[in-house]
């Protein structure tokens, strides 16, 4: 006889527990402000969300492209490394288009999301040469 305590595998599989669902939900929520920023700063809205929201994709973009990359870490460990590279990235952006005097929102938020793209493609070719995807 079973107990109230103890699920059966297909129990557990059809009721996952709440924390379970919150990563997704938080990683689309956070996905939808970061777009909404680069698209808010490249349309040059005159919107309040506008500057809040775009530092979240400017902070973002290259984090999470970073944080792809070094899957291999411990989460505190690519963590930090993914904001200090997404730190570094966007400084090297603003002093490049300083250097050549061509300093703009719309282009710098342009730059980071290119740089962060170009992270991401890597990764996928990594995994097709390995012939195994690495481990989260």
């Amino acid at each position: 006889m079973r107990t109230s305590r103890t699920r059966t595998r297909t129990e557990a599989y059809f009721r996952p527990d709440p924390g379970r669902l919150l990563r997704p939900l938080l990683a689309g929520a956070a996905t939808a402000v970061a777009m909404t920023g680069a698209v808010l700063a490249l349309l040059d809205s005159a919107s309040p969300l506008r500057a809040p929201f775009t530092l979240f994709f400017l902070l973002t973009a290259p984090a999470a492209a970073i944080a792809a990359a070094l899957r291999g870490l411990e989460p505190y460990g690519r963590t930090l490394t993914a904001l200090a590279g997404a730190i570094a990235v966007n400084m090297l952006v603003a002093q490049v288009m300083l250097a050549v005097h061509r300093w703009s929102v719309r282009g710098g938020v342009a730059a980071v999301a290119v740089l962060s793209l170009l992270l991401l493609l890597p990764i996928p070719l990594r995994e097709r040469i390995s012939g195994k995807r690495t481990q989260k």
